[in-house]
């Protein structure tokens, strides 16, 4: 085996072991309330964290073009409180604008 199948396999097996102890943590431990508020932000920091590292990266070098802008856009429309929909499609056409004019 070459060394990314026991990379693969590796991962595969403490993927496993991560959802195995997901199943058999008791009950009890997950209904503290500190337990509780740090559940609700998991999806939030992992959401940040993925849109974080697919605007600013390109394969193996920091990348700052129109994707960059498009965040700052949907933020300031976030900021504003406008709608969903509204806020995706400003960041979009922010960004097809900044890709098309640089």
């Amino acid at each position: 085996m070459t060394a990314t199948w026991y990379v693969v396999v590796g991962t595969s097996v403490l993927c496993f072991l991560i959802k195995y102890v997901g199943h058999v943590v008791p009950a009890h431990w997950l209904s503290r309330p500190r337990v509780q508020r740090i559940n609700a932000y998991v999806p939030v920091v992992l959401l940040g964290a993925l849109v974080a590292v697919q605007t600013a990266a390109s394969k193996t070098h920091l990348a700052v073009d129109h994707r960059l802008v498009g965040i700052l856009v949907a933020a300031a429309a976030l900021k504003l409180r406008a709608p969903f929909p509204v806020v995706v499609f400003l960041a979009a056409l922010a960004s097809a604008l900044a890709y098309h004019l640089s």
